[in-house]
């Protein structure tokens, strides 16, 4: 095989893994359509893009009415935000840095790198090509929504979402606060707290992000006014409340 056939092919196997995950995700999971949450997030994320030269329009983004404070991307471009995570958030930046963490982990090819270095190549394409074991593609999501990315994935995630989050115009301090706060939390871990448990050494990456970004002036431009935000949130912790309830 050329590697230009290479490429193809696992380009391929990652577009119908992006399906078949999402798929399985959302049959088990209530996505939400309401546009109090629905179109906050995407402005959120459409700005992140725009200022960063990356085509919004190749995301898929799915927002998951679920307890879980829990962000995570799929194979394909598709990025899932749990109400657990939007409720967590204090302000939009911490809520845009995760998405710019995750958007890193897409445009950096992070995830077909996990699944091929922990599946495998050989089960992936079993996997798209209507053969695959139903246990050992649970298992594959599991890989993506419940396991950590190796540390140096990680790094190179925090550092790109903060430029990103520099080029659009977001406070990353945020971001690192967030993170900062996560590892308070890690040290009590409630079993709600997947983005901590799927993303460990909370403490040692925000000061890595507080590095990366000092001395970086950044001039904030909010993406949503006050009545936005707090409809967003207020809407997220109803969805949340009936969900547990």
């Amino acid at each position: 095989m050329t590697i230009f056939q290479v490429e193809k092919t696992t380009k391929n196997i990652e577009e119908k893994l992006g399906d078949l995950y999402w798929d399985i995700l959302k049959k088990v999971n209530d996505e939400i359509t309401d546009k109090d949450v629905v179109v906050p997030i995407d402005s959120l994320l459409t700005r992140i893009c725009e200022r960063n030269d990356i085509d919004r329009e190749k995301i898929k983004l799915h927002l998951v009415d679920k307890d879980e404070v829990n962000a995570f991307a799929l194979p394909d471009y598709h990025m899932v935000v749990y109400t657990g995570l939007i409720d967590d958030c204090e302000n939009e930046a911490e809520l845009c840095g995760i998405i710019a963490h995750e958007l890193a982990h897409l445009e950096k090819g992070h995830i077909m790198q996990k699944l091929v270095k922990e599946i495998g190549l050989a089960v992936l394409i079993s996997m798209t090509s209507g053969n695959g074991n139903p246990e050992i593609i649970k298992q594959a999501v599991k890989v993506l929504t419940s396991s950590a990315y190796d540390r140096k994935l990680e790094t190179e995630a925090d550092l790109t979402g903060a430029e990103y989050l520099i080029n659009a115009g977001i406070d990353p301090e945020a971001f690192a606060a967030f993170m900062f706060r996560m590892s308070e939390q890690e040290k009590g871990l409630p079993d709600q707290l997947y983005w901590v448990s799927t993303h460990p050494g909370s403490e040692e990456r925000t000061q890595a992000i507080l590095d990366y970004i000092e001395d970086r002036e950044v001039k904030v431009e909010m993406i949503l006014d006050s009545t936005q935000w707090n409809t967003l949130k207020e809407k997220s912790f109803e969805r949340l409340t009936d969900f547990i309830s």
